[in-house]
């Protein structure tokens, strides 16, 4: 008995840590139709944290290309594209980094965090100067 009760108990201290993380997929939600896009995976490399399309949800678009990216990325397939560039955890947040947006070909400011009442939520804000969007992914599961 007592090794299922700590079985069980290793079980929710790793979800409950897992789950109070950045890092993972996330399903990409567009701001204005609510429409579920991508999954991008978060993961740190030398410090800094990036973000990576991994998975394009609608069928019609899994072959496009960025035809909006400039230099070497111009062109190249939407899929597998970094979008989130050299965030730094400051506090709470991951900012001081950049994210793209293929569809728009704009690169943004960005900040992100998990949202302070559902950890399964990811904050993705991105600014230009004062003014900013933000849009809430989902954690994949």
């Amino acid at each position: 008995m007592k090794k299922i009760v700590l079985i069980a108990a290793t079980f929710l201290v790793t979800f409950s840590v897992f789950s109070q993380t950045i890092f993972g997929k996330w399903t990409t939600v567009d701001e204005q139709t609510g429409e579920e896009k991508s999954i991008v995976e978060i993961y740190e490399r030398d410090g800094k944290v990036f973000g990576k399309i991994v998975e394009i949800l609608n069928s019609r678009h899994k072959d496009a290309l960025c035809e909006k990216c400039e230099g070497d990325e111009k062109n190249t397939p939407v899929l597998g594209l970094v979008l989130m560039k050299n965030m730094e955890k400051q506090g709470k947040y991951y900012k001081n980094g950049t994210i793209f947006h293929p569809e728009r070909g704009k690169k943004y400011k960005c900040r992100i965090t998990l949202d302070d009442e559902n950890p399964d939520l990811l904050q993705v804000r991105g600014y230009v100067a004062f003014v900013y969007a933000t849009q809430y992914w989902k954690r994949v599961k």
